[in-house]
Formats: C-alpha cells, structure tokens, sequence
C-alpha cells in the first residue's frame, strides 16, 4: 500500500511557488551571512574639518574604541584655549563630534602707502584675505593692485611686495608743423597741466587753420588727452547754387569751418542740406545742395471716389431723390447673354431635411446602438461560462481519490 499523498499528482495546471521551497530558505540564510560583516558596529572613515585633518592616510573602518588624533591644516593654528582634537569610534558606529579646533592664521598688518590707500574687502588680514590698493587723484600705481594673504613657509605672509603710489608727469608733447604751443619750454608737466596749440602766421595768400584739439590736458603718466592738431591750409571752392542764394556766410574766401546757410528763389524748392560746413580736406560737409523747379500745372486727373472704382463718374447716371426710385441702367449678367447658364436669381433655393428624414436618421442610431451593446454583452457572458469551466471533467478532486483497498 502507498501512502495517499505520494499517490496524489499534481495537477498539470498548478505550479510549484519557489518561495515555498527549501533552495529559497538556503539562499536567504546565506544572504543574512553575507550581510553579518556589513551591519557590524565597526565605523568608517573619520569625518573631515575645514581647519584640521589627519596627519596620514585614514583606514577604511575601525573599530569600536579605537581613536585619531587631528593637526592644524597648513594656515592654521590652535585657538586658545585649545580643543580635543581627537575622535573615538563608538559602540554604535558613529565617531564623537568634534568643534574645530584651529584657527587662521594672521598676516601681517599693512599700513596706506603714501598718497594712497589700502582696503581689505574681506575685512581682515587673516588667512585668505585680500588687500586692494589704489591711488590719489593725480598719482599713479607702482606695483600690483591686489595682495593676498597666504601660505609661506609654515606660516602666511602677503604675496608680493606693496605697491608704491607716484605722481603723474608728462613729457612735453609733440611739435607740430606751422604751430606751437604753449609753455614749450618745461621739460615736465604734472597732472592736468594743460597745454594749448596755435597756428604761425602765413607766408602767403592763405592763411593756416588749426585741425583738430587746440587744447591739450596730462591726464595719465606721460598720456595726453589727445594727439596734437594739425597747422595747415584749408579752402573750400566758392559754393554756388543755381537759383539759390546765400542766406548766411557771405564771404569771398571760405576756410576750415566756413559755415553757409541757403535757401532758393521763388518757385523753387530745395534739393539737399541747407547748411553746409568746409571740412578739413577742402571739401563742403554735406555736399552743395541743388534748386529743383516746382511743378505749377494742376493735375488734369478727376479726384477718385471711394464708392466707385472701376467705373468713371462721369458715367454714373444721376440718381432721384425719391427713395423709391430705381437706377435706369440696367446690369449685364452670364445668363443673359450667355444662353444655357442660368442666373443667380433662378438657381433653385437648399432644400431642408424632412420630418420624416430626421426621424429614420434617430431610428437608425439608437438600433446600432443596441447591436452593439448587444454583441459586447453576449461575448462577455461566453467568456466568464468558458472561464469557469479551467479544468477538465475527467480529472478527480482531491476529496474523492480512492484509497486502495
């Protein structure tokens, strides 16, 4: 005789959950080995501070009790008075905390230059710090603009040496061709002298203009505020205009900066600028303007109306007063005088649906609505009644396995 539950087979349709088998539990026990060392109470790497470190490498975790001794970072220094500086790893994992135990470094105090000043944005002089330099009005910067405090050594100093603050000077500035200038004679001159430039008198019939800056200023070491003019002759042609007069700028010569205003005769009109101004190459800035003619024939054209484009007025028949009365023109249309094209007034008014049409059209939507509400039920029903029947007749239950005898 076997037992029943050996004689018992499975179901074809049922499978066996891998969660209920002996290999799950196996590996889940190995998993909870693997993960023993993982949820240990050792700690990991020491935690890190802006103002101290360790001195070596750290290890990768250690164990409870055991401890690390933290130094000053290069810039720093103990505060006073001291801090522990060292950490202990804990039964629970966690090192102790710790405050920072150093502090910058000072650099050393640096006093205005002469006819300068000094500022420290920053506003210390501590490790890290910032001096900016910058000069008085009329003294220019020798040397770098910016110092930083940082690390020298074992200890901070400043990066470079101050910087210095000198006066401006110029030296005289060019010599210019038919001119000179004022206070030619120094070999020096300071910080917003100003120097001014003027024309020798000429040789000929032309007299020199002087083209550009007349008036120089030192504004920066050995810098002037402009390059130095020119002496030299400028004479523009004389500036006729054909129907035109001179309004303002008589004259029979016309040199640099000769300015002219115009305006044209009766029945004329002006073409152009009506000032003009001799420039520094002998030419007129703009150019000469012209007089144009006006046009005095009146247009031979009927003012164009609005209302009627295509056709002149003229041809428009005159209209009653009576407001029921009818133009006398008649219009030409395609199916008058094109025989087989009706007119628009003889084309046929739509037709509207009927009574009878609308009511078929809601007859026919609500039958296809219950088709196919119809067809969805039917198909739905046969699903669940074939779902039902999931195992075969042939195959026995459970309860009625016979027992050999």
């Amino acid at each position: 005789m076997t037992a029943p539950c050996s004689s018992r087979k499975a179901s074809p349709y049922r499978s066996e959950s891998p969660f209920s088998s002996r290999c799950f539990v196996g590996i889940l026990l190995v998993a909870l080995l693997l993960l023993l060392p993982i949820s240990s109470d050792a700690c990991g790497e020491p935690p890190r501070y802006e103002s101290m470190r360790l001195p070596g490498l750290p290890k990768p975790s250690y164990s409870p009790g055991e401890s690390v001794q933290y130094e000053c970072r290069p810039g720093y220094q103990p505060k006073r008075p001291p801090l522990p500086t060292s950490a202990v790893c804990q039964n629970d994992g966690m090192w102790s905390l710790l405050q920072e135990a150093c502090t910058r470094k000072q650099c050393p105090n640096l006093g205005d230059p002469a006819n300068g000043q000094v500022d420290y944005p920053n506003g210390s002089i501590l490790f890290g710090s910032e001096a900016h330099y910058v000069c008085n009005v009329g003294y220019f910067l020798i040397g770098p603009s910016i110092l930083y405090c940082d690390i020298s050594g074992s200890t901070v100093d400043w990066s470079d040496t101050p910087p210095l603050c000198e006066k401006i000077l110029c030296k005289p500035p060019e010599k210019i061709l038919n001119g000179k200038y004022t206070n030619s004679h120094k070999d020096i001159f300071e910080y917003n002298e100003v120097v001014t430039y003027s024309c020798d008198a000429s040789n000929g019939t032309d007299q020199y203009s002087l083209v550009g800056e007349s008036k120089l200023v030192c504004i920066g070491n050995d810098k002037w505020s402009s390059d130095p003019p020119q002496c030299k002759v400028v004479k523009c042609a004389y500036p006729y205009v054909e129907n035109g007069m001179i309004v303002s700028g008589h004259g029979t010569k016309f040199y640099y900066k000769a300015t002219i205003v115009y305006r044209c005769i009766e029945g004329f009109k002006l073409n152009g600028s009506n000032t003009i101004v001799c420039g520094a190459n002998s030419t007129w800035e703009p150019e000469i303007p012209t007089c144009i003619k006006e046009s005095t024939t009146p247009s031979t054209q009927p003012p164009i109306s609005s209302a009627s484009v295509s056709t002149p007025p003229s041809s428009q028949p005159p209209i009653s007063s009576d407001s029921d009365s009818k133009p006398t023109h008649t219009t030409t249309t395609l199916g008058s005088s094109h025989p087989g094209y009706p007119s628009p007034s003889d084309e046929p008014p739509p037709k509207s649906l009927g009574a009878g049409i609308i009511v078929a059209i809601v007859t026919g939507t609500l039958f296809g609505v219950v088709v196919v509400v119809g067809s969805i039920y039917f198909c739905f029903h046969k699903e669940k009644k074939s779902s039902r029947v999931s195992s075969p007749e042939w195959l026995p239950r459970t309860s009625e396995v016979a027992h050999p005898t």
